[in-house]
């Protein structure tokens, strides 16, 4: 189990608040785990019993549908909250959480879970935040969805990307973890084919840099213009 060093944990958000006494409580009741690269850390449908915080690296959640289709939720960055089956009243996992980069997580058991809440509001209180934010996010993306052209979808994909994993190069913002285009497309809801036309388009206008598993974008306004264009008709699938 990786040595945990308080100083680091302490500085992460949804910790930052709590006393010494209070941190070294909640850190007593949490086991440390790596997650190697492709692994899963709980799988679509097994029964909730913990839920996690991302200390390291960084995970994909990806649901798959009644109809089969995969679908990237969104991606678990470092200080996220994840795996919170019970506090949306389950008693299975919704999606499945898997590394794309080696990780390391905290894990709680799931059946502390209202104790452990109530026992630490400053915690409580930055997981209702988080909570908040990704409903906001998950109304966003259900617009986009529903209202959007694919270039418009994709467009909203990479900028979240770049707001909450964003690293400035000498080539513009690094998406600072390995992604494909197929993670884009599941992200996005669209195809293969039709992110690799849309991102070839972007290249060739100066708007990003591809590479293998990786993006860079080189024009942060213009694609946000893009992005905020709005519908013009049907979206192309």
């Amino acid at each position: 189990m990786p040595n945990l060093d308080r100083s680091l944990i302490q500085a992460l958000p949804v910790f930052s608040a709590m006393g010494e006494a209070e941190l070294d409580d909640v850190i007593g009741l949490a086991k440390a785990q790596r997650i190697p690269k492709g692994d899963a850390v709980f799988r679509q449908g097994e029964p909730a019993q913990a839920f996690f915080l991302l200390l390291h690296g960084r995970l994909k959640v990806v649901k798959v549908t009644p109809h089969g289709q995969q679908m990237i939720i969104r991606f678990v960055n470092p200080g996220d909250i994840y795996g919170i089956a019970k506090a949306l009243r389950r008693e299975d996992y919704p999606a499945t959480a898997s590394a794309v980069v080696d990780s390391v997580t905290l894990a709680w058991p799931a059946q502390i879970w209202d104790d452990f809440m109530a026992s630490h509001p400053a915690f409580a209180v930055n997981v209702m935040q988080m909570m908040g934010d990704r409903l906001q996010e998950a109304h966003a993306r259900l617009k986009e969805l529903s209202t959007e052209e694919v270039e418009h979808r994709v467009a909203h994909t990479v900028l979240r990307l770049v707001t909450q994993s964003g690293r400035h190069t000498d080539e513009g913002v690094l998406v600072d973890f390995p992604i494909t285009q197929q993670d884009l497309a599941e992200a996005s809801g669209t195809t293969l084919h039709s992110v690799s036309r849309i991102l070839s388009a972007w290249e060739n206008a100066g708007l990003v840099v591809v590479g293998r598993r990786r993006i860079v974008v080189r024009d942060i306004k213009a694609l946000s213009d893009l992005a905020e264009r709005g519908p013009k008709g049907a979206a192309a699938k």
